[in-house]
């Protein structure tokens, strides 16, 4: 895992990972939008990042499983709980990350540390995960905003080379985040995404406007990913 990693676009940090997850059924639903109205959307000092001048906005759902801190097992009842994020693409010091405008988690207690210890904007929402033969039903409701869709991979397994636009949207190893008008980041990593083409009916999907995001009325671009071991490192100030 620590061995391979010539497809990040910077070193692994130094120190040593605090938290390891498992992605499971993983749904990249990608819009795009202009690079002018993102970056009205985003904090200073954050810069909206582009692939030939086209910026985008991705609705992630995904089942989370194996949740541990480093040296420690699973912790009983809060090591599984379904998610769902909206978010960008940006840098900063020409450093790539991603940006999110969501997080909604179906764990009290992990949203609680997830905002206190990590300064992410994430919510409770009632999320439920159904895993067919062929297909995911996902459901996520909110007071203000919800998300519904079946989706199936539809081509095989494949990494994304470096030049395309499937690697930009999916091969991202930092997060930024703002608390007290102060900059954070925090690093991950995994192994190149095993993506897949997707198929996606999606019958509801507010949560973006909850956010008060504006989509285009297009079809998305879909990807699929089965599942994806994902280590984090601790939270540090950028400014």
């Amino acid at each position: 895992m620590f061995k391979r990693t010539l497809h990040r676009p910077f070193p692994l940090p130094d120190e040593p990972w605090l938290m390891t997850q498992t992605w499971k059924e993983v749904l990249f639903a990608h819009w795009p939008v202009s690079p002018e109205y993102l970056q009205t959307k985003i904090p200073d000092p954050l810069e909206i990042d582009t692939f030939d001048r086209q910026a985008w906005i991705g609705i992630i759902p995904f089942d989370l499983v194996q949740l541990r801190a480093h040296f420690l097992p699973p912790v009983p009842f809060a090591h599984s709980f379904p998610e769902i994020n909206v978010r960008t693409y940006v840098t900063f010091n020409g450093q790539p990350g991603v940006y999110f405008f969501s997080l909604s988690a179906a764990h009290r207690p992990a949203v609680f540390a997830a905002r206190t210890f990590f300064h992410l904007p994430y919510d409770y929402a009632d999320i439920k995960v159904k895993k067919n033969k062929e297909t995911t039903d996902y459901r996520s409701v909110r007071e203000d905003n919800g998300f519904e869709a079946t989706y199936q991979p539809a081509s095989p397994i494949y990494t994304a080379g470096k030049q395309t636009l499937d690697h930009w949207l999916t091969e991202r190893y930092r997060l930024y985040t703002t608390h007290k008008n102060k900059l954070y980041a925090l690093d991950i990593h995994h192994v190149p995404w095993p993506l897949q083409q997707a198929e996606a009916n999606i019958h509801v999907n507010t949560i973006a406007a909850g956010q008060g995001l504006s989509l285009p009325d297009t079809k998305p671009l879909l990807h699929y990913a089965r599942k994806q071991k994902v280590f984090f490192w601790p939270l540090h100030r950028c400014t």
